[in-house]
């Protein structure tokens, strides 16, 4: 071969190598870690504070990536068309398009693509360099190419707004956990707390509460006497108080409060004003969300808090506990009651009160009941079937079954589920 055939044949040699950085480059700078990358740039690294910027305008990048691609690309295979024209002939062309076809997919597609995702934040700092030559050449370029792109899109319909995302931050870091616990990197346990803490911003506070009809109160018109007994019985530190109806909530006795007042009067119940000694109570709407509950606990030093609706009833009562259970889950001290409520058969079905939260079953069963229309299991199965069923009926939907065991007046108090098979 002449010396200009040499210099064509390195010059393609030349150029399938940028084919491979460019590849490289884009798969690199496309699955790295913006976590990771933050926590390098942080820690002083100026190649990952590189990265960041640059993929910032992650389709400015990818644009001038996939220019710069397809150029050296084309001219590569142009100048091996050229050189095997003059070697082979018409035939020539065959070769040329075989030849650069197994090039190309080799080791400008396959072998840099793979690189990159087995090692994307190491690849990607290593051609971060790189990577702003080609933004600084084809930056320009690819800002034109991509407000056509976003024209032509909009004529059919699609409106593709810059910067947007198809997921919100907080359905990535959900996405995130959910892949790390499938592939083995964390135990449920960590997976439910990290969910938990990711949905507090989808929660409201009625869907922790303690409901009415399973909260300990303490009637104000009681003799004193049974006033102590009763909140010295309880394994609760707060109670609340109310006068007439459980509508009208007076206040909150703290049993350490009690104490000291029992204290004062020389231990003699007789002598205690539960009304002097009880604290100002706090209504909460119940739709407040459970992310600003958790604030407003902080913020006001409190711990207990009684949820009204929106006519001003009591609801039930949401404690600082029940809302960092719904992250950690269960807390459990010596005081507290074992809960009831759940309770595995033999056979693989479970026995379920009514009155146990869907979002406590999924988290001990691992199921994906829905609780978006309803808060208890009870409340699901009625949900579902639109009526309020009888003893002994079955129902199945997403993929239980459902048989209700005892019903009391209108509510479900107990009920057997079993998975489907298959």
């Amino acid at each position: 071969m002449t010396p200009e055939l040499w210099i064509t044949c390195g010059a393609v040699a030349a150029l399938i190598v940028l084919s491979f950085l460019f590849s490289g480059t884009e798969t690199g700078m496309t699955g790295v870690s913006r976590a990771r990358l933050h926590s390098l740039a942080q820690g002083g690294d100026r190649r990952a504070s590189l990265v960041e910027r640059l993929i910032e305008r992650r389709d400015r990048l990818v644009g001038a990536l996939l220019i710069g691609n397809n150029l050296v690309n084309i001219l590569a295979s142009a100048l091996a068309t050229s050189v095997l024209l003059k070697l082979f002939g018409d035939a020539g062309v065959v070769y040329a398009t075989i030849g650069m076809t197994v090039l190309l997919v080799i080791f400008a597609e396959i072998l840099p693509k793979s690189w990159a995702l087995s090692r994307p934040e190491q690849f990607a700092l290593f051609v971060s360099p790189f990577a702003r030559l080609a933004v600084f050449l084809f930056g320009a370029l690819s800002t034109a190419v991509n407000w056509i792109v976003r024209k032509l899109l909009y004529l059919f319909g699609v409106n593709l707004e810059y910067g947007q995302s198809m997921l919100s931050a907080h359905e990535e870091l959900r996405g995130t956990v959910a892949v790390l616990h499938r592939e083995g990197a964390f135990v449920k346990q960590e997976r439910d707390r990290l969910g938990g803490l990711l949905d507090l911003q989808d929660l409201e506070v009625s869907d922790v509460m303690v409901h009415r009809t399973a909260m300990r109160s303490i009637n104000a018109d009681m003799p004193p006497q049974e006033i102590v007994a009763e909140i010295l019985q309880s394994p609760h530190t707060r109670m609340p108080v109310w006068q007439g109806s459980l509508d009208n909530i007076v206040g909150i006795i703290h049993a350490k409060d009690l104490l000291r007042a029992l204290h004062e009067v020389d231990n003699d119940p007789a002598r205690v004003d539960i009304l002097k000694i009880a604290a100002k109570p706090w209504f909460v709407p119940d739709t407040t969300g459970l992310e600003d509950q958790l604030n407003a606990f902080l913020r006001r030093k409190a711990h207990f808090a009684v949820v009204v609706d929106e006519y001003g009833e009591v609801e039930g009562l949401v404690t600082l506990e029940d809302i960092i259970e719904e992250i950690v889950g269960e807390i459990a001290d010596e005081h507290d009651v074992e809960m009831q409520g759940v309770k595995q058969e033999a056979d693989g079905s479970v026995v379920v009160e009514g009155s146990v939260p869907i979002r406590d079953l999924n988290r001990a069963l691992d199921w994906k009941l829905p609780d978006d229309e309803a808060t208890t299991i009870a409340g699901l199965v009625i949900h579902e079937t639109q009526t309020i069923p009888e003893e002994k009926q079955a129902f199945t939907f997403h993929g239980k079954r459902f048989v209700v065991m005892k019903r009391e007046r209108n509510r479900i108090t107990r009920l057997r589920i079993k998975a489907l098979e298959g």
